[in-house]
């Protein structure tokens, strides 16, 4: 490592041990450049650079990880997880769940509470899937071997949901997609909880065409973020509805297929898939 690139790695360190370390004060941007002795300009840029994000996100999701902790014990209210989180009040801590999170803190807390999700069990060309969703639209898609293991990770995410199992019109459209040519298929509406950055890179993932294929770092620049591609790599891990947005068409620079939540082997039978279904309509409209 270069001496430069030391001393700024030690810059950083400092920095992010300094706002674990005072996060329940809501340290500004000047008082965490003061610590490591750079001008807010410059260390904003420089923290962006190595850790993927900006100091006040990174602030928040400190912060919000501390406040879910909270919320989870039953006698903690909204207003004393926020005070105690740092915050002068619960609008506060509302906005930042909106934000990061994408739901409310009461909806955290009540686990999905008067939320009612349909869900089925589908076969594709790829494996057995459970679709779920909700009156919004679909929130979940996931590829499975065993359905009670399957339905269990569902229910983690919002224990106290309703759950039917029930196939909608919107679980049959999903289907469509294994079978048509997607131009044909009716309009899916999904109901997606994400942070920002989430939410644009699957934004950026559903515009990756049908048989073509993209690497972590081209994602990163379509998001107007160059130097965040491992923090890209871990959104198109998180991706919430498999297949439907195509996290299958994102492989590494060198060319190798890179992880995949379902498997590799079910990775490169999507890619090969798609690319025949790509050719084949390439040729009909000759």
């Amino acid at each position: 490592m270069k001496a430069q690139d030391e001393i700024n790695f030690n810059r950083i360190s400092k920095a992010i041990n300094y706002i674990q370390a005072n996060f329940k004060n809501q340290p500004s941007l000047e008082e965490i450049a003061e610590e490591v002795n750079l001008s807010p300009f410059h260390f904003q840029r420089l923290f962006k650079d190595w850790a993927g994000t900006t100091p006040k996100r990174f602030l928040q999701y400190i912060s919000i990880s501390y406040a879910k902790k909270l919320l989870q014990e039953n006698d903690k209210t909204l207003f004393d997880t926020a005070v105690e989180t740092g915050f002068s009040g619960s609008s506060r801590l509302h906005d930042l769940f909106i934000s990061v999170e994408g739901m409310t803190p009461g909806e955290y807390k009540n686990g999905g509470e008067n939320l009612k999700i349909n869900y089925s069990y589908s076969a594709t060309p790829f494996g057995n899937i459970l679709t779920a969703s909700t009156d919004k639209g679909i929130c979940h898609i996931a590829f499975y071997d065993d359905e009670f293991a399957a339905f269990a990770i569902l229910k983690s995410k919002f224990p106290a949901a309703n759950y039917q199992q029930c196939e909608t019109l919107e679980h049959q459209n999903v289907l469509q997609i294994f079978h048509k040519d997607w131009t044909e298929i009716s309009q899916i509406k999904l109901h997606l909880k994400g942070t920002d950055f989430q939410l644009k890179v699957w934004e950026a993932l559903l515009k990756i065409p049908t048989g073509k294929l993209s690497t972590y770092g081209i994602l990163a620049n379509k998001i107007n973020q160059p130097n965040a591609s491992r923090a890209v790599g871990t959104a198109v891990g998180s991706n919430p509805v498999a297949f439907l947005i195509p996290c299958h068409r994102v492989i590494q620079t060198s060319g190798a297929l890179g992880g995949y939540h379902w498997g590799t082997d079910r990775k490169m039978a999507m890619i090969g898939w798609e690319a025949s279904l790509a050719d084949t309509l390439q040729h009909q409209d000759k």
